[in-house]
């Protein structure tokens, strides 16, 4: 059996996949954060709560109306944003003129109240939710369900097209401007607080979107979005504040660095991404891919 610094080359391949998987979740999460951040200067702390709301959205779709998980990944996103907009409508936008750390407290709280509301109608328990694409393919190294080879890819695909729409088009090109200059594109005609809202619901919808991806992996509970949001926080800051190919490149990276430590270092696994967001923020404050404020 070949081996690579003393290990099996199939486990190190193996992990190197799995890490690849988990990368991609962090890199649809982030990237949703990254967007909320970089367009409105908020730090959405309800966005695991958001996440887990998409992934019982898929739940809820399937056991009362029938509807499959192809359905639900276009629904799931709209309905989980629909309530995002009308949440920033409420009670986010009247904070946009104070400290972060209003919006932060705000956010924080409001993610605890939902994930109490989910926890008191559904349990702590999970709940299963089928898998869409049953089977996979043998790689010799390791058995790769399908359906986890089509949430990397998916996931990549919906990052790198979120990526273009804000980087590369006219629409993207207004909101930028909107968040640096809102008087003066608003002068231009452009309603600039819908704006902002739709791009919140945007953020919101990508949370979800993973939700709906992650609810045929993990099981459907109140505490899954708890459980990754301080994770994909992390990632946000290494990558960058607000910089969204920093959260796609930083969060498929450290998913493989993450899957990499498994296999040399196991008791670091769940560390790992921390120490290297202390590193990344005595050597360069501003994130690997963000730029100085």
């Amino acid at each position: 059996m070949f081996e690579l610094f003393g290990l099996p080359l199939q486990a190190l391949l193996g992990q190197l996949l799995l890490g690849l998987i988990n990368g991609a979740f962090y890199a649809l999460l982030s990237l949703g954060l990254a967007v909320i951040f970089g367009m409105m200067n908020v730090i959405n702390f309800t966005h695991g709560a958001q996440y887990m709301m998409g992934a019982f959205a898929a739940w809820m779709l399937l056991q009362f109306f029938g509807i499959p998980y192809w359905g639900a990944l276009i629904l799931a996103p709209l309905v989980v944003g629909a309530i995002g907009i009308v949440l920033e409508r409420l009670l986010i936008s009247r904070l946009y003129h104070l400290d972060h750390l209003y919006g932060l407290l705000l956010t924080f709280g409001l993610g605890l109240i939902i994930e109490g509301l989910f926890r008191q109608q559904f349990g702590a328990s999970g709940l299963p939710y089928a898998n869409p694409i049953p089977g996979g393919q043998n790689l010799g190294f390791m058995f790769l369900p399908w359906y986890r080879g089509w949430v990397v890819i998916f996931s990549l695909f919906m990052c790198l097209t979120t990526w273009w729409l804000i980087e590369k088009t006219k629409l993207g090109s207004y909101l930028r401007a909107a968040t640096e200059r809102p008087e003066l594109v608003q002068a231009f005609g452009v309603d600039v607080p819908r704006m902002i809202t739709l791009t919140y619901g945007g953020g919101v919808a990508l949370a979800a979107l993973a939700g709906v991806l992650a609810a045929p992996i993990y099981t459907v509970n109140p505490t899954m979005g708890s459980n990754l949001i301080i994770v994909v926080f992390a990632v946000v800051v290494i990558g960058g504040m607000g910089s969204i190919m920093g959260s796609i490149v930083t969060g498929f990276g450290l998913g493989l660095i993450e899957g990499l430590t498994k296999v040399f270092y196991p008791e670091a696994s769940n560390t790992v991404i921390f120490v290297i967001m202390a590193i990344v923020l005595m050597v360069r404050p501003q994130g690997l891919f963000g730029t100085p404020r």
